[in-house]
């Protein structure tokens, strides 16, 4: 009979080595965690009360904030709790549940990028087959392609520390998290890269300076968004393992689980002029005044 034994639960480190400055950063979390949700809230009522944003554009952008909210209920709340909390535990069962919406929330938006960018494409390559080419039916299946293909891939996911854990040897596990990381996250780049490609070549045509810097100005968000989304993504999922430091690592994690959710209203909606009128309206018909933004 060899021994044997199994896990019940981690002890999560999180910031211990911080000491009482984990306390300042509870409040500095808790705070953006409020705006974060004030901020994809505003969004997503905006889009749905006015009519004017019933366009397959702020279709998924509502798409992409619901899926934000979402993706940070899984991580910030049991971040929130260790920060403020001696007992910093989690169950074997509640760690695998969380890395699996994590990582279907996380593969969903890349997805969802992916075809935010196509929809780019066809308004401005394509604006006589737009109809067409983004017709509700189609928004709808794309939209749930993306979901059902981010929960599909599950092996995909940020689990680096906790098959270090597991194995001494964990080459085969991290060389499919890589792969799987590739599949997902370079694919999908590069679909947007074609797609901005011929974006590119169709604004260069535009004859009037103030046509093209209104064409540029619409995707100008989109591409803000793409280089914070991928850029930390790929430092996480993509980095050589011999390269790999937790502190460094847990860092951009933070990052990624922060600052994206936290920059997409304010890229695509707060510093948008409609999305601003859009606001003030719905704050007006609230009974609030709200003059900046």
């Amino acid at each position: 009979m060899a021994n044997s034994s199994s896990v019940t639960e981690f002890l999560l480190l999180d910031f211990s080595s911080l000491g009482k400055l984990q306390l300042v950063l509870f409040a500095v979390f808790l705070c953006l965690y409020l705006i974060i949700w004030s901020g994809h809230i505003i969004i997503i009522s905006v889009i749905h009360l006015d009519h004017s944003f019933h366009t397959p554009m702020y279709f998924f952008l509502g798409i992409l904030s619901i899926l934000e909210i979402f993706y940070t209920i899984v991580i910030l709340p049991k971040m929130l709790i260790n920060l403020f909390s001696e007992l910093r535990t989690l169950s074997f069962v509640s760690c695998a549940t969380q890395m699996f919406f994590f990582i279907g929330f996380a593969v969903t938006n890349c997805l969802l990028l992916g075809v935010m960018g196509y929809d780019h494409y066809a308004a401005i390559c394509q604006p006589l087959h737009y109809t067409v080419l983004m017709s509700w039916r189609v928004c709808g299946q794309l939209v749930a392609t993306c979901i059902i293909s981010g929960f599909l891939i599950h092996q995909f996911c940020d689990i680096s520390p906790v098959i270090r854990l597991a194995s001494a040897d964990s080459y085969i596990n991290e060389l499919v998290i890589f792969i799987f990381g590739v599949l997902v996250l370079v694919m999908s780049l590069i679909f947007i890269c074609v797609s901005y490609g011929f974006i590119v070549y169709t604004i260069l045509k535009i004859p009037s300076a103030e046509g093209k810097q209104t064409a540029f100005s619409t995707c100008a968000s989109h591409l803000i968004v793409v280089i914070v989304h991928y850029g930390c993504a790929s430092f996480v999922y993509l980095r050589p393992s011999a390269k790999y430091t937790s502190d460094k690592a847990r860092l951009v994690t933070v990052t990624y689980t922060i600052i994206t959710p936290l920059l997409n209203p304010m890229v695509y909606s707060l510093k948008n002029k409609d999305g601003q009128l859009a606001i003030q309206k719905l704050i007006g018909k609230s009974g609030f005044s709200l003059k900046t933004l």
